[in-house]
């Protein structure tokens, strides 16, 4: 593949520069939660600015990329971010336009080659991008038609919009139903992660965003920190952070506005660890270079970690009153003592007690061991899950207690079904990328 050039398209985007204000640009960020207010920019018009004609600049094997796409892109990605046009940040906007062009290039070939070899279009059709763009509207408390016509009264055709849309859609869903359905998150990752978390439970905790620059991709790792700088300039002025990581950022967070959520000391690299101990919450880092490229790192809260033990429990009980005579207490322990050996664990608790009359089972759900009645945490205390305690006194009777599971607790607890969900989405997007990798390198890829 031959590199790309960047100095190819002189840009006459420079005569719309002053009229693009980042309160518009949260149009088409689903991540926005305000109405933009009416545009103060001139209007547009929806050519090739500057004297540009429609030439081609990129062939994408037969596939051609003009003066027009590129310029087209660069003012979509201009409005989309919030930000604002200058001399300093031009080439990365131009950079980051042809780029996204040609993968979305790669990525609609391959989707047509599979489509023929399926014999099944594989393409979003324009109802699939219809419905994105009115979900994208109402994300911002507008309408579709409003939210074209703002697009257009800054220069942006809706072709344009809607080519990006249904590429992202498209690829989004040939990746999830071609890898999805054979992508199995095993009982042993998703026991790592969580002894991972319960490792880390006392550790502080950060709620971030992030901007990632691959360095592969910006044209080197100074490429990268001079677009970082670039970005966070842009930032600084108020453009939105959710919309600019969705359109710059490398990383798998960008479909989410480059929200990460949580996450403990140790989870990002270690210069990524040591900006977010300097941080406060409000506050946007420098440029954090790490060894593939470059972060920019939002602090939204911090916290001090958890240390409480969650376990999730079952009994067996025979019910008995406090008055109780010894007899009674005694037979009591009898039958539970009979039933202990057959329990496995949680697995049977309800068939076996239903087995034996005077005998109910319950599902205690989970709980904090320090919520715990004194007698119960005494014994919960020293099992293992899948362990069962011997019988147990209460002022309601008699008890087996079963420990089905236990994890640490604290700010930073997770369910099972979440872990799975994030190493679900983690795999999914590690295969896509992967695939665009292939694409890219067996592509060619000329510039003009």
């Amino acid at each position: 593949m031959r590199c790309l050039s960047t100095s190819v398209v002189a840009l006459g985007l420079m005569t719309f520069s002053l009229g693009v204000q980042p309160a518009a640009a949260q149009v088409a960020s689903p991540a926005a939660s305000a109405p933009p207010p009416p545009s103060s920019a001139p209007p547009l018009a929806d050519q090739a600015p500057g004297g540009l004609s429609e030439s081609v600049v990129v062939t994408v094997n037969d596939d051609l990329v003009s003066t027009y796409d590129i310029v087209q892109r660069m003012r979509l990605l201009i409005v989309t971010a919030g930000i604002q046009p200058t001399d300093q940040n031009l080439p990365d906007i131009q950079r980051e336009a042809i780029r996204s062009l040609v993968d979305e290039r790669l990525e609609m070939q391959e989707l047509r080659d599979q489509g023929k070899t399926q014999k099944f279009d594989l393409v979003a059709s324009d109802e699939d991008v219809d419905g994105e763009i009115a979900s994208i509207a109402r994300s911002n408390n507008t309408s579709a038609t409003q939210l074209l016509a703002q697009l257009a009264a800054q220069g942006v055709g809706a072709q344009t919009f809607r080519d990006q849309l249904r590429a992202e859609i498209s690829w989004r869903g040939w990746i999830r139903g071609r890898y999805g359905q054979r992508l199995v998150i095993g009982d042993d990752q998703i026991k790592a992660y969580q002894k991972r978390l319960d490792a880390e439970a006392g550790k502080p905790q950060y709620d971030i965003g992030e901007v990632f620059l691959d360095a592969s991709r910006a044209g080197g790792q100074t490429a990268a920190e001079q677009g970082a700088e670039q970005l966070i300039s842009q930032l600084q002025k108020g453009a939105p952070f959710a919309a600019v990581a969705r359109q710059f950022s490398n990383s798998p967070s960008a479909a989410n506005g480059g929200d990460v959520g949580w996450i403990s000391t140790g989870e990002m690299a270690p210069e990524v660890d040591r900006v977010l101990e300097s941080l406060r919450p409000g506050q946007l880092s420098g440029p954090v270079p790490v060894k593939d490229g470059v972060y920019i790192i939002l602090l939204k809260d911090r916290r001090a970690g958890g240390s409480s033990t969650i376990v999730r429990l079952k009994q067996v009980a025979v019910a008995l009153a406090p008055t109780a005579t010894p007899q009674d207490v005694a037979a009591a322990q009898a039958t539970l003592m009979a039933i202990q050996p057959k329990l496995q664990g949680c697995d049977n608790v309800e068939a076996v007690a239903a087995k034996t009359p005077g005998v109910v089972a319950g599902d205690l759900g989970e709980a904090d061991t320090k919520d715990l009645a004194p007698a119960f945490r005494s014994v919960v205390d020293t099992l293992q899950p899948g362990q069962v305690s011997a019988p147990v006194r209460t002022d309601a009777g008699l008890h087996l207690i079963a420990v089905c599971d236990r994890h640490q607790g604290g700010a930073n607890q997770m369910t099972r079904d979440q872990i799975e969900d994030r190493l679900y989405g983690q795999e999914l997007s590690m295969i896509a990328k992967r695939q665009l990798r292939d694409l890219r390198n067996s592509a060619t890829i000329e510039s003009r």
